[in-house]
């Protein structure tokens, strides 16, 4: 008897190395550039109907990694996310939880969200895949940014009450992990715009600028997390930007102007930064202007959008370009201009 038990107990350890070893890296993740293909089946009629409420439902997710023909196929949590999506989309954004006994292989994964198309159209994909552009170009500025992974996404009702579709998407990093790789953790205490570290916070509003984004707040945490470097409670709190399909860049339709900003059209910029030193200014604009070949490359090489989408972008970017070569034009903008409340 004693031998028998022994030997169980072996095989459940071998059996538990063997699991561990085959987890999904949460950083290795999201390193790797080619798509995923994924598919999620779950009561999406009932998630349709209670999106405002956000209770979890659960799914069963198949990810299929580019260089691996077996599926992982695993049960997670979803719901819906999104202020917006959620009562104007088709499909709202989702947030995943991997974070689940019966999800051994991708629990390292935590909470991911992710984002779709707004509608099923082809112009609804070429939206996502201009967000995701924006991400990844952030990701070239700084490594205090959300890494994302593009995938072929299906979406499938368990009782096929809705029209099974497939549409490209991707994952949004989650924050613990992007804070947990830069050695910071987030934090979560409303601040003002003026309270945070001032260089970090004067990048991002240039680049939210670069990309002609105004929908973002930092007291109100919209669009921004807060972070801080682990074991220093007097610092500053540094913001990191995410959701952009509202930029001029992005140029979807459902992206309405915004009356405070009195634009027209979200293709205009407003810079929503406060007053800064014109040396910091200087230093992000440069920082910018510096990666400027790398954005370009990256959106020329990304064939997934059409030749005329990916020149629609350039152009629209090199609008931004032209203005930080005059410095007229940059202390007209970014600190004239800057806000005063």
């Amino acid at each position: 008897m004693k031998k028998i038990t022994t030997t169980v107990f072996l095989l459940f350890a071998v059996f538990i190395t063997v699991v561990a070893q085959d987890k999904v890296d949460s950083i290795q993740f999201f390193l790797d550039e080619k798509p995923l293909t994924v598919n999620i089946k779950s009561d999406f009629k009932k998630l349709f109907n209670t999106r405002k409420e956000t209770p979890w439902y659960t799914a069963t997710i198949s990810v299929t990694m580019p260089d691996n023909a077996a599926p992982i196929t695993e049960d997670v949590k979803i719901r819906a996310r999104g202020n917006f999506r959620k009562t104007e989309c088709y499909m709202p954004s989702l947030l995943v939880n991997f974070h689940n006994i019966t999800s051994p292989r991708l629990s390292q994964l935590d909470k991911l969200k992710i984002v779709s198309g707004c509608g099923t159209s082809p112009r609804d994909e070429q939206l996502v895949l201009k967000e995701y552009l924006a991400y990844k170009m952030y990701n070239l500025v700084t490594p205090l940014s959300f890494r994302v992974r593009l995938m072929r996404l299906t979406f499938e009702d368990n009782d096929g009450k809705m029209k099974k579709y497939t549409t490209w998407g991707f994952f949004i990093e989650d924050v613990d992990a992007m804070a947990k790789r830069n050695k910071m953790k987030e934090y979560e205490i409303a601040t003002q715009q003026k309270s945070t570290e001032p260089e970090r916070m004067t990048l991002v509003s240039i680049f939210e600028y670069l990309i002609g984004n105004t929908d973002w707040s930092v007291p109100n945490f919209h669009n921004i997390k807060l972070l801080k470097p682990k074991g220093d409670s007097l610092a500053l709190p540094l913001t990191v930007p995410y959701d952009f399909d509202f930029a001029g860049m992005v140029d979807a339709g459902y992206a309405t102007p915004s009356e405070i900003m009195g634009t027209e059209s979200v293709k205009e910029r407003v810079y929503r930064g406060f007053p800064r030193p014109l040396e910091e200014i200087n230093k992000a604009i440069n920082l910018l202007v510096e990666k400027k070949d790398a954005f370009y490359s990256l959106i020329n090489a990304f064939e997934l959008l059409p030749a005329s989408s990916r020149k629609e972008i350039v152009r629209y970017l090199d609008e931004f370009y032209d203005t930080v070569k005059s410095k007229k034009e940059v202390q007209a903008v970014f600190i004239d201009n800057a806000r005063a409340n």
